[in-house]
């Protein structure tokens, strides 16, 4: 048989490229309105994921603990505050009664003296810290807790919007 025989008689058998064709058409027209769906349904899918994120802060459960978040922090460093006062106050106090020089204070007072200074500066860290994080957890957001009008029932006055933080020589 010639290669033209052979290639006429292919072609009076069937043939099985129109129907591969035809099912190729149709799977990228799939392919496509699942692209298409894709394109359209993304923007709802993370709009939809953004609402319940919203509506999950702005719960009155969310919002109560962060308000009860908010005056745990504002005692504390009111707390811290006044440990630093007292620890000052003691500093000041031996320092009136031995003098500026150090060296010539008996050792017991030399050594509680550099016990306090410890103390101070881990108070005056743990201070700088949570103000910090205070700093940082009001700045996320306008609370309204923090205003005068919108307090909650109970609350006499507003929180603080912002604590500066403690540096050696300042004065609180």
């Amino acid at each position: 048989m010639k290669l033209q025989e052979r290639l006429d008689a292919l072609t009076e058998r069937e043939n099985p490229w129109p129907l591969v064709r035809f099912g190729a058409k149709w799977l990228l027209v799939i392919f496509a309105l699942g692209i298409g769906l894709r394109i359209v349904c993304a923007p709802l899918f993370y709009a939809g994921k953004a609402a319940q994120v919203a509506a999950e802060q702005i719960d009155p459960r969310a919002l109560l603990a962060k308000y009860e978040w908010f005056k745990d922090a504002h005692a504390s460093l009111d707390r811290f505050h006044a440990n630093i006062k007292v620890y000052r106050q003691r500093e000041r106090g031996v320092l009136k009664a031995y003098g500026a020089d150090r060296y010539r204070w008996p050792a017991p007072e030399r050594e509680r003296y550099d016990q306090w200074e410890s103390e101070l500066a881990g108070v005056t860290a743990a201070y700088n810290d949570l103000a910090a994080q205070y700093n940082a957890q009001m700045a996320k957001i306008n609370y309204r807790f923090t205003n005068v009008g919108d307090l909650p029932p109970g609350a006499t006055e507003p929180l603080p919007r912002g604590y500066a933080p403690y540096a050696e020589g300042d004065s609180l």
